[in-house]
């Protein structure tokens, strides 16, 4: 098959690896893997895995400049003539739809999460087949849709992490040796909470939660791993004046983004995902578990938990940061064994990569049915 994923950027997140990451399996088994997206620091990793990558302005919500470039798009895939074309954003999804009008190409989107319903986000449901990405999201979009239940078009592949990348036994040990010296870390207990400066991660809970536990474990660290995009700036600095009105500018470090992310896990103690929505499937979840860190997240209603209290971390509530720093206290005093081996299979890369392809073909198959 000739694949094309279409996505707005390939810096960092969660679906830039995803994307990065399926582009490797589908090469790897035979397949043609084309990325379409603006570019980033991910493009090169692309590449270097025998994929291929198109830059075009899928990331703008310029309407003033949507016309021209769905036509750029539209030129790009009559070009290369794909057997499957997969969207996993909003912007892209529209500037997708309309250039495909014509050429009719299978189109298959993926549902990350829970946007607000509205009609601008319906667009993600317009997919010939919609992946979502756990069950409270197929359940979200078919009652915020009004879809049919029994809408075949409709699937839930879990977001899977490549278990050979992390994994205990490839630890670049001099990196860890390296990064605790810069941030001085050595002997501290390291709390860490992974993901790109936004409001999303909820990042002030996480700090408040840090000046609280810091009452029960005076060596706690807390780390900030992730990068703050152009429009993020003034977020970011906000967080550091709270930092500073706690007091924790020896106990709050922000590292920006980190590609040694196996690492990053297996040094930090715990990793906290206090994320508004969904922050028990997100992917950091899965590979903080890989490499024995236990896990603190929040939770959504409908979800199937990887993180389950007493066994692998704890689940807390969203803007609860007394709960968060108890939960700390709480984990840390406890005695966990074998926590990778709690990461359910549909969870891993390979059956992610696995079941993507069974819907390909099964959307192929389809097609080739009602000619």
């Amino acid at each position: 098959m000739k694949i094309v994923q279409i996505l707005p950027e390939l810096n960092e997140g969660g679906v830039e690896r995803g994307t990065m990451e399926l582009s490797r399996e589908f090469v790897a088994l035979g397949h043609e893997s084309i990325v379409i997206s603006c570019g980033g620091k991910l493009v090169s990793n692309i590449e270097a895995d025998g994929g291929k990558h198109i830059s075009l302005d899928v990331c703008s919500k310029n309407p003033l400049t949507a016309l021209a470039r769905i036509y750029k798009l539209r030129k790009v895939l009559k070009s290369l003539k794909p057997d499957i074309v997969h969207v996993r954003s909003r912007v892209p999804a529209w500037l997708t739809y309309f250039a495909n009008k014509s050429l009719k190409i299978p189109f298959v989107t993926t549902v990350h999460g829970l946007n607000s319903i509205s009609s601008y986000s319906r667009i993600m449901t317009k997919g010939d087949r919609v992946i979502c990405v756990g069950e409270a999201v197929q359940e979200y979009i078919i009652n915020g849709y009004a879809l049919d239940n029994n809408d075949n078009r409709i699937t839930t592949i879990q977001r899977g992490v490549d278990l050979s990348r992390f994994n205990i036994l490839n630890i670049d040990k001099s990196f860890i040796k390296s990064f605790k010296e810069e941030h001085e870390l050595e002997n501290k207990y390291i709390v860490t909470s992974v993901g790109r400066i936004t409001w999303l991660k909820d990042y002030e809970t996480f700090i408040e939660a840090i000046a609280i536990a810091k009452l029960e474990i005076p060596n706690i660290i807390g780390l900030i791993v992730g990068g703050a995009g152009k429009g993020k700036i003034d977020y970011l600095n906000s967080l550091k004046r709270l930092v500073a009105q706690y007091n924790l500018e020896d106990n709050i470090k922000f590292t920006g983004s980190q590609s040694k992310m196996p690492e990053i896990y297996f040094l930090s103690n715990i990793l906290v995902n206090a994320s508004l929505k969904m922050g028990n499937v997100a992917r950091t979840i899965i590979e903080a578990l890989a490499l024995d860190t236990l896990v603190i997240a929040t939770t959504y209603e409908g979800l199937n938990d990887i993180v389950v209290d007493g066994k692998n971390g704890a689940i807390i509530e969203t803007k609860n940061a007394k709960q968060l720093a108890n939960k700390i206290v709480e984990v840390k005093n406890n005695n966990y064994q074998n926590v990778s081996k709690t990461i359910p299979k549909e969870y891993t890369l390979d059956m992610m990569s696995e079941s993507t392809l069974d819907v390909y073909k099964n959307l192929l198959n389809h097609k080739r049915d009602i000619k």
